[in-house]
């Protein structure tokens, strides 16, 4: 791309006219050193032992047999190198067998008006001794929390009840 040789064009010249420093020209690497790449080699047996060690049990390997080494090298190291670890990651997207999946009913649906959708949210507070839980009803549209109330289980009923008692003046909005 610079020719250092240009009659016309000097390599100033030449790296402006692409957008690129001068410095970045005259740039070689330096290659990894010396100790890097024994701890490289170090990392890759113990990693071919054991496959599911990421960077902090990496870590805490090397360091066990003497090798003054920290995470942030570790995991430079093992970056540079593809290693990723083998561990069973979780599955949550997929149902139990046997678990009812119901059906999204507000797809499609768009909420314009207060008082359109309402939903319900339970929060548990930790406390000293236990939780306590939090429920309330909200409007979707609004965003305003339409009741709410402290229980010490979550009970399923008084999520309803709370529903019900919602004014009907409040309802009709």
């Amino acid at each position: 791309m610079i020719e250092p040789d240009h009659p016309a064009l000097s390599i100033g010249i030449q790296c402006r006219l692409l957008s690129i420093s001068r410095s970045s020209f005259y740039y070689e690497p330096q290659g990894e050193t010396e100790l890097n790449l024994a701890l490289m080699l170090l990392i890759d047996k113990q990693f071919l032992e054991t496959p599911f060690y990421g960077v902090q049990q990496m870590t805490w390997h090397l360091q066990n047999e003497g090798h003054p080494v920290n995470v942030k090298r570790i995991r430079r190291l093992m970056r540079l190198m593809g290693l990723m670890p083998i561990y069973q990651k979780p599955n949550t997207s997929k149902p139990a067998k046997g678990h009812k999946t119901y059906p999204y009913l507000l797809r499609g649906l768009r909420i314009e008006r207060p008082n359109q959708v309402w939903c319900a949210d339970i929060t548990y507070l930790p406390m000293k001794r236990g939780f306590l839980y939090l429920i309330a009803i909200m409007d979707w549209h609004t965003r305003k929390v339409l009741t709410w109330r402290i229980a010490l289980p979550p009970q399923p009923s008084l999520t309803l009840k709370l529903a019900k008692a919602q004014p009907e003046s409040d309802r009709d909005r």
